[in-house]
């Protein structure tokens, strides 16, 4: 990615029922040119959109159960989690993984991503609980492609300016050679999805090259391979917000992990944009 250059461009905590087209359109205004990429945060947008889920309504069936209590704490805490090379802080925290909320997650993850995705230790399909508050999660998009093209458009329409959109997600992308490989739900087209949580082991064990998602592009063709390096970089520049993960975000707010308020998190720095220029 020689010449390319990047712009990280500060929004602030995007709510439910923000009007992400326009506060896109008015973050971008003043830097934007045409060719340019904008990648945007799916997290970010899936906030906005309400694409989130209240996991205290919830309840877990004896499968979720078992998984909570005795897979996470025992085949991720002593077996996979170390042969994987998770954090010694992430491990802690899995072998310590509660059993009543667990449980609930799990059974969530089951329902909208199913089995091998809830045998995940995080992020399983793409469903994520950081850098949201009390017991919400956010859910893989069904139609990430119309969603960038809406952004497209828009800010094509407002601003005159014609660009490509890209809607990234820091869930790991694995690539041998020209095969790309997530355990991720839903990624752009030309990266494959499938294995859950086995993907990520083989992936992780195999020492593969690793990075972000794209998830849909919109606006011109990207090379896949392109597409994954803007992905990188674009995690990379705009950091985690309130943590990595939920363990992250509950201990630098110093409370646990349901109790995370909406004016916490706006207190933190979001960078949910990132331009990239080829000029």
């Amino acid at each position: 990615m020689r010449n390319l250059k990047a712009l990280v461009v500060r929004t602030g905590y995007w709510r439910p029922g923000e009007d992400y087209l326009e506060r896109i359109v008015v973050a971008i205004k003043d830097f934007v040119e045409d060719g340019d990429v904008v990648t945007v945060s799916d997290k970010a947008l899936a906030t906005a959109m309400g694409n989130i889920l209240d996991e205290s309504s919830v309840s877990p069936g004896w499968v979720a159960r078992f998984i909570a209590k005795y897979w996470m704490r025992y085949v991720w805490g002593y077996f996979l989690g170390p042969l994987c090379r998770l954090k010694p802080a992430n491990l802690r925290h899995i072998r310590e993984y509660p059993s009543e909320e667990g449980s609930i997650h799990k059974q969530v993850a089951l329902k909208h991503a199913g089995v091998l995705q809830a045998l995940q230790w995080g992020s399983e399909g793409g469903i994520d609980a950081s850098n949201l508050p009390y017991s919400y999660v956010s859910l893989p998009f069904e139609e990430p492609v119309r969603i960038a093209s809406e952004i497209r458009h828009f800010v094509e329409s407002r601003l005159g300016t014609k660009v490509t959109v890209i809607i990234v997600d820091t869930d790991k992308t694995y690539s041998i050679g020209r095969f790309h490989f997530t355990p991720r739900l839903g990624p752009m087209k030309g990266i494959h999805s499938f294995g859950g949580f086995l993907t990520y082991v083989i992936g992780r064990v195999l020492r593969l090259k690793r990075r972000s998602t794209p998830i849909a592009v919109a606006g011109s063709k990207i090379a896949v391979n392109t597409a994954l390096d803007i992905a990188e970089a674009a995690h990379r520049l705009r950091g985690s917000g309130a943590g990595a993960t939920v363990w992250d975000m509950a201990d630098g707010f110093g409370v646990s992990v349901t109790d995370v308020t909406w004016e916490m998190l706006e207190k933190i720095d979001h960078k949910p944009i990132v331009i990239f220029s080829f000029r």
